[in-house]
């Protein structure tokens, strides 16, 4: 007789319940494949800064001397200066204004020139009606204790009609003359143009 609890008790050995294949499959917790990489940050591009521009202690003008007046060279330095200016710019500034000074400067001179021719002309010393005798009497001196490249200077800056270098030279003439009149001719104390008007014409 078979004991009803015992064979209660005893687990089937039946065959095992089927897989349900519809389940759905567990979905991994981190998906490999789906992970971007990871990038490294690009470091950012070192650029050099721009160097500041040299500004000389002092401006080299060289090449402007004897074309454009020392005074307006100064006044440019000082401005180059004050506003930072390289050479090379400061340079080229006075390079763009030569022209235009220098044509300044000509006028300028041409001015001063005929108002001395004038001024000399109304002298009382020795202008007037004696003037041309009085200018070749200076001129008498300037051959006496000048020389060729004095006169040449005298003429090239029209200084040789200043009324104040032709009674200099007036009075010396007076002494080595003893007041006697000396021929006129070629030579510092001559006509100039100015204006196109000549002054002078019998000093030519």
């Amino acid at each position: 007789m078979t004991d009803t609890a015992t064979v209660a008790n005893t687990p089937s050995t039946g065959p095992a319940a089927p897989v349900d294949s519809a389940q759905p499959s567990v979905t991994p917790v981190v998906d490999v494949q789906a992970t971007p990489a990871v990038v490294p940050a690009s470091e950012p591009a070192t650029t050099e800064a721009p160097s500041a521009p040299i500004v000389p202690e002092q401006y080299d003008f060289k090449a402007f001397d004897g074309k454009v007046d020392p005074a307006v060279l100064s006044k440019v330095s000082a401005y180059a200066k004050e506003t930072g200016l390289t050479q090379d710019q400061a340079a080229k500034m006075v390079g763009d204004l030569a022209p235009a000074v220098a044509e300044a400067q000509k006028a300028n001179q041409a001015k001063a020139i005929a108002n001395w021719e004038q001024a000399a002309k109304a002298d009382k010393e020795f202008g007037g009606e004696k003037l041309q005798e009085n200018l070749a009497v200076a001129k008498k001196a300037l051959e006496t204790f000048g020389t060729p490249e004095l006169t040449k200077m005298l003429n090239d800056t029209g200084l040789g009609n200043h009324p104040e270098i032709i009674r200099a030279f007036f009075r010396a003439g007076q002494k080595i003359s003893s007041g006697t009149f000396v021929p006129s001719g070629q030579g510092a104390f001559k006509s100039t143009d100015s204006n196109a008007n000549k002054l002078y014409p019998s000093m030519k």
